[in-house]
């Protein structure tokens, strides 16, 4: 089974990278982020033409998050609890059935913080405090689970071009950096860290200065799983060529295999 995130950056406009990968690929269960759009205005139709079951959670202009699944969805919720008055749409989850109980997927968009000095950055340290307990009451139900998406952290220097350029940005600063552990010493796997430690694998490329170009990225999206979902886990993958197409999203999808089959 193929589980795959991708911040697509505006869906109406990356409709055609997005049909075009999934014909490529062919993923099971599909995390976009920045959809950038009301639930009826999605562009379903081509996505369903190709046999995915399709759940958004949209907001008009910004952020914006959807579930595709080529298996039929148990369950699904929008919203991460512990803030009832955060009307954003950042979280959306699903639950499959698989071969001896279900899967637990949440596609998260989460805050970016910056600047720094204004009340971004405190709302992006909340949010990250509400998935840690979040993460906390499924790991106790000792559930298999994926949290997928664009977490706007990048872990450790080894996930950055340009360390320095980076030292002041909400993406990098330390208490950023530790909420981000804080997940992982629950017991949750990052994905791509659990089978390499190689620097340079970025999945993020800003559009100026050429930074595509230079390879000047780093790595802020990321599939963390559960200890029942990484006991699965046997590939790691980056799609880094669909950051050369015409008129690209600047983040690009980042999928696991889990060898789990459908129930």
């Amino acid at each position: 089974m193929r589980i795959a995130t991708w911040n697509v950056n505006s869906i109406r406009q990356r409709i055609d990278h997005l049909v075009t990968w999934l014909k490529e690929t062919s993923p099971d269960i599909v995390c976009l982020q920045e959809i950038k759009c009301q639930d009826e205005a999605f562009p379903r139709e081509p996505i369903e033409a190709l046999g995915y079951n399709v759940v958004t959670h949209g907001q008009k202009t910004f952020n914006g998050v959807a579930l595709l699944s080529k298996l039929p969805f148990d369950e699904t919720t929008p919203g991460l609890a512990g803030d009832p008055e955060d009307v954003h749409a950042r979280f959306l989850e699903g639950v499959v059935s698989v071969k001896g109980g279900t899967l637990r997927v949440g596609c998260l968009y989460l805050p970016n913080g910056n600047p720094v000095d204004t009340e971004k950055y405190p709302y992006k340290l909340k949010w990250m405090s509400r998935l840690l307990e979040y993460s906390k009451k499924h790991l106790k139900a000792e559930e298999k689970f994926v949290l997928a998406g664009d977490y706007n952290v990048i872990p450790q220097p080894g996930d950055v071009h340009n360390p320095a350029a980076w030292a002041n940005d909400a993406l990098f600063l330390p208490t950023t950096r530790e909420r981000f552990q804080a997940l992982l010493d629950l017991g949750l796997t990052d994905a791509l860290r659990a089978v390499s430690d190689e620097p340079g694998q970025y999945t993020f490329w800003d559009y100026q200065a050429g930074a595509w170009q230079k390879n000047n990225g780093i790595r802020i999206d990321h599939l963390l799983l559960s200890p029942q979902a990484s006991d699965h886990l046997t590939a790691v993958g980056i799609d880094k060529h669909t950051r050369g197409w015409d008129k690209p999203s600047d983040h690009v999808p980042v999928w696991i295999d889990l060898d789990l089959e459908a129930a």
